[in-house]
């Protein structure tokens, strides 16, 4: 279950009811670089095969220059894992909170922190699966002082800077929750979003 990127077929985020999930992220580079293979093929081969988490990434990361730079989580039923194709670093996900954006895995980036404290206030109210994915439609700017220098320039830091990027041709077109239960039983839901910010589906699995 997950998102179909329709140009490449891949996915971003996607789950199997046997317990294995993965989701992948670009890297934000002031220039493009593109790979032969499209890095959604990352989630979906993970999710559909039978490779161990810890193992799919070991032998990923001797081809991760097949992809544009990324960062992909995996996790089966035996823990879970970042990988950092530049440098191609594996990082075993500890329990916790792990936040996974365009840069270092749990890099403190303003937005980053600001969601990491929405979720534990959500977390600590009982909050639902819909009030969980409200907290990806934040739109709070932080002051320039605290903004990272990603090599785009102050303008390009303040659109990037919100949970929620909403412009007509970039932005959050959609946002997805999944979860996994200590019985291994899996959920799924998405919103999608048009180029105003506007909520234009919301489906459950």
């Amino acid at each position: 279950m997950g998102g179909r990127d329709l140009e490449a077929g891949g996915s971003w985020l996607a789950a199997n009811r046997n317990g294995r999930f993965a989701t992948v992220t670009n890297i934000r580079l002031a220039e493009i670089r593109r790979g032969p293979r499209s890095r959604g093929d990352l989630v979906r081969e993970f999710v559909a095969g039978d490779v161990s988490a810890s193992v799919y990434l070991q032998e990923l990361s001797a081809h991760v220059n097949d992809y544009a730079p990324f960062n992909l989580v995996v996790a089966d039923r035996d823990g879970a894992w970042c990988l950092e194709s530049p440098g191609a670093r594996i990082t075993a996900l500890t329990p916790g909170v792990h936040l996974v954006s365009n840069g270092p895995l749990d890099a403190p980036w303003p937005k980053m922190q600001r969601l990491r404290a929405l979720f534990a206030d959500a977390l600590a109210r009982g909050a639902d699966d819909a009030a969980l994915l409200d907290l990806l439609r934040d739109r709070a700017t932080p002051p320039d002082a605290e903004l990272p220098d990603t090599g785009f320039g102050l303008d390009k830091e303040r659109f990037l800077a919100p949970i929620f990027v909403q412009s007509v041709l970039y932005g959050t077109r959609a946002s997805t929750l999944a979860w996994r239960d200590d019985a291994g039983r899996i959920g799924l839901r998405e919103r999608s979003y048009d180029v105003a910010g506007r909520t234009t589906g919301d489906v459950v699995v």
